[in-house]
C-alpha cells in the first residue's frame, strides 16, 4: 500500500474523531469529523468499484463544496484511482465551448467517469449531449463500504493537476503516491505543523494545487482542523477570510498575492478595532503569483490594527511540477527583500546588491524542502554559481515523472532527474529568488526587463485596477521585439479620461524600467484573461494586443 493511502488511514483511525472540516459559511456552518469524512469515503468507494472503476482508472471530478469533494477525492484513492478536479464554468463561460474542451481533458487523461456535485449537477443534461458519463455526489454514499482497500505502489498516480494555462491546449501534471507523500511530509516538518493546536481557514480553490493539496489533502491526511469556504464566498465578501480567522482562532492560511491586496484595502476601511482578532495567525502563505511588497504592506500595515503580527506573512514558491511546494521562507521572519542593481540585471545576468532608489527588489523564498534539490542553469546549460541569474531546475522526490498532453505523455525530467522549470531566478545563501517566467522576459537591446516592474508601475497610476495591469511581448523573438501594456480601468470607455491614462501608465514605466511601451490598452474591469485559478494570462493578452497593434500599424 502507499504510504500516503497508509497515513490517511492511519489519520482516520487514531485522531480522525478529533479533527475534522467545518464548511457551509457563512450562511450554515457545519462541522465533519475526518473519521466521519473517511467513513463517507468508504461507501463512495464501494460504490465506484462495485460500478466498475478498475484499479488505477482515472476519476474527474466537478463539484464545488469542499464538503462533498473531501470523501469523494479520498473514496477514489481508496478504490486505487487517480482524481482530476475539473476546471470549473462560470456565468459567463460558453458551456458548449467547456463541454468540448472537457471532453478532450477527459480524453487527454483516459478518463470514462465525472464525478458530479453542487452546484454544478445542473449541468448533467450538457455532459449527457457530449457523451459524457457521470455519476452524481448525492448517491454514491449509499452504496456498501469497501471491504479492502485497493492497494497501489508509489509509483501509481494519485492527482492529475490540470495545469492553469488555456483550457485549448489541455495538460495535466501526474501526480504520483510517491510524489505526494514526499512533499506533503516535507511541507508538514518544514511549516511545523502542530496537529493538536494548528486551525488552517482556507477559500482556495480545490481544481488548484494550493487548494487541493496544501488546504485539503494535507489537513485530511495528517489529521489538521481545517475551515473552508469557497472561492466564490471569498470573493462576494473578502472580510469574510478575516472573520474565519478571528472565529475560528486560525493559525494557518494561505492565498495568491493580489488577495493580501484586496484584504488589506478592505481592513482599511473597517474602523472598528475590536471587530476582528487577526492575533493567532502565524503563517499567512502568499505564493502561486509574484510577491509585491506593497501588497503586503498594505496587508500587514492593515492586520496589525487587528492584532496581527507582520512576521506572519509566510512567502513560498510552488508549482504543480513538484507536486506544490519547492521552497518556504524561514518561520515568523516575515517578507524579506533582496535589493538588487537593476542594470546589472538586466544587462549582465547579474543580481548585485544595491541601494540605489533604482535597485530591484524581489522576496527572498527560502530553501527548498527537504527532497529537493535546486540549481540555476544559463542557457548553454551551464550550472551558475550564486548571485547568476539562470533558469530554475529542480530534481527529487515530489517532482513528477511526465505530464499528460492531448498528444500523449511527455516527461519532464532529463537523463539525471532534473526539472526545467521555466523560471528565472537566482540563489542567496542558498535561499531562492525568483525573478520572472522565462517566456516573459522581454528583450530589448540586450536588456532582459521583467514584465512584473512594469506591471507594478502601471498599477501605481490611480485610475488602473490593482493587480489588473498585464504587460506583453510583441514580436517576441525577433528584432523589432516590443513591449505593450494593458490595463482595467473602470475609465475605459471615457475617451479624454482614457488618453490621460494611457499618458501616466506610459509615463511610470518609462520612469520605471528605461523604455516605453509601444501602446497603452484600457479595459472595461473583468475582461482581462485569466486562467481557472485567477491569475493573468500574459501570453492570451499577448495574443490578443498583437493582432490589434499589427492591424493598426497595416492601416497606418
Amino acid at each position: 500500500m502507499s504510504r500516503f493511502v497508509d497515513m490517511l488511514l492511519d489519520t482516520a483511525r487514531t485522531r480522525g474523531q478529533e479533527r475534522g472540516i467545518t464548511t457551509g459559511e457563512p450562511a450554515a456552518p457545519v462541522r465533519h469529523t475526518w473519521a466521519r469524512v473517511h467513513e463517507r469515503a468508504t461507501r463512495m468507494a464501494g460504490s465506484l468499484i462495485a460500478g466498475g472503476l478498475a484499479k488505477h482508472g482515472a476519476v474527474a471530478v466537478l463539484a464545488a463544496e469542499p464538503v462533498t469533494i473531501a470523501p469523494a477525492v479520498q473514496a477514489v484513492w481508496l478504490a486505487g484511482g487517480s482524481v482530476t478536479m475539473l476546471h470549473q464554468p462560470t456565468p459567463r463561460t460558453d458551456l458548449a465551448e467547456w463541454a468540448r474542451d472537457t471532453v478532450r481533458v477527459l480524453a487527454m487523461i483516459g478518463s470514462k467517469l465525472v464525478l458530479l456535485g453542487a452546484p454544478f449537477d445542473q449541468l448533467a443534461p450538457v455532459l449527457e449531449q457530449n457523451g459524457i458519463a457521470y455519476l452524481n455526489l448525492s448517491g454514491l454514499a449509499d452504496g456498501e463500504p469497501v471491504a479492502d482497500v485497493v492497494e497501489v505502489g508509489e509509483e501509481a498516480p494519485a492527482l492529475l493537476q490540470l495545469t492553469s494555462g488555456s483550457t485549448a491546449e489541455p495538460k495535466a501534471v501526474r501526480i504520483t503516491h510517491g510524489n505526494l507523500f514526499a512533499n506533503m511530509t516535507a511541507m508538514t516538518e518544514a511549516s511545523e505543523l502542530d496537529v493538536d493546536n494548528d486551525i488552517m481557514v482556507s477559500w482556495l480553490p480545490l481544481f488548484h494545487d494550493m487548494g487541493m493539496v496544501g488546504f485539503l489533502t494535507v489537513p485530511m491526511t495528517v489529521g489538521l482542523e481545517l475551515v473552508k469556504v469557497t472561492p466564490v464566498e471569498f470573493l462576494t465578501g473578502p472580510l469574510l477570510w478575516a472573520e474565519l480567522i478571528s472565529r475560528y482562532r486560525a493559525t494557518i492560511t494561505a492565498a495568491p498575492n493580489f488577495a493580501y491586496a484586496l484584504l488589506g484595502r478592505r481592513l482599511s476601511g473597517v474602523d472598528d478595532e475590536g471587530k476582528y482578532d487577526l492575533s493567532t495567525l502565524r503563517l499567512a502563505l502568499n505564493g502561486a503569483e509574484p510577491i509585491d511588497e506593497k501588497a503586503v504592506r498594505l496587508f500587514t500595515e492593515a492586520g496589525a490594527r487587528f492584532g496581527m503580527r507582520p512576521e506572519c506573512v509566510f512567502p513560498a514558491y510552488g508549482m504543480a511540477e513538484t507536486t506544490l511546494a519547492v521552497s518556504f521562507a524561514p518561520l515568523l521572519s516575515g517578507l524579506r527583500l533582496d535589493r538588487i542593481d537593476a542594470d546589472k540585471l538586466e544587462s549582465e545576468n547579474l543580481a548585485v546588491p544595491s541601494d540605489s532608489p533604482s535597485a530591484r527588489s524581489f522576496a527572498l523564498l527560502g530553501r527548498p524542502l527537504r527532497g529537493i534539490e535546486e540549481r540555476i542553469v544559463a542557457e548553454g546549460g551551464r550550472v551558475l554559481g550564486e548571485r547568476e541569474v539562470g533558469e530554475i531546475q529542480l530534481r527529487g522526490a515530489a517532482v513528477t515523472p511526465g505530464y499528460l498532453t492531448v498528444n500523449g505523455p511527455v516527461a519532464t525530467q532529463d537523463a539525471d532527474g532534473w526539472l526545467a522549470t521555466g523560471d528565472i531566478g537566482y540563489t542567496v545563501d542558498g535561499e531562492i529568488v525568483i525573478c520572472g517566467r522565462q517566456k516573459d522576459v522581454i528583450i530589448l537591446a540586450g536588456r532582459n526587463i521583467y514584465p512584473t516592474d512594469i506591471e507594478r508601475a502601471a498599477s501605481t497610476v490611480e485610475g488602473v485596477r490593482a493587480g489588473n495591469a498585464v504587460a506583453v511581448r510583441i514580436d517576441a523573438g525577433s528584432r523589432r521585439e516590443r513591449f505593450a501594456v494593458v490595463v482595467e480601468s473602470k475609465l475605459a470607455g471615457d475617451t479624454d479620461a482614457e488618453r490621460v491614462l494611457r499618458k501616466e501608465v506610459g509615463t511610470r514605466v518609462f520612469e520605471a524600467v528605461n523604455a516605453r511601451p509601444v501602446a497603452v490598452i484600457v479595459l472595461k474591469p473583468g475582461t482581462l484573461p485569466k486562467t481557472p485559478s485567477g491569475k493573468l494570462r500574459r501570453a492570451a493578452a499577448g495574443e490578443q494586443l498583437a493582432a490589434a497593434i499589427h492591424a493598426r500599424e497595416t492601416a497606418d
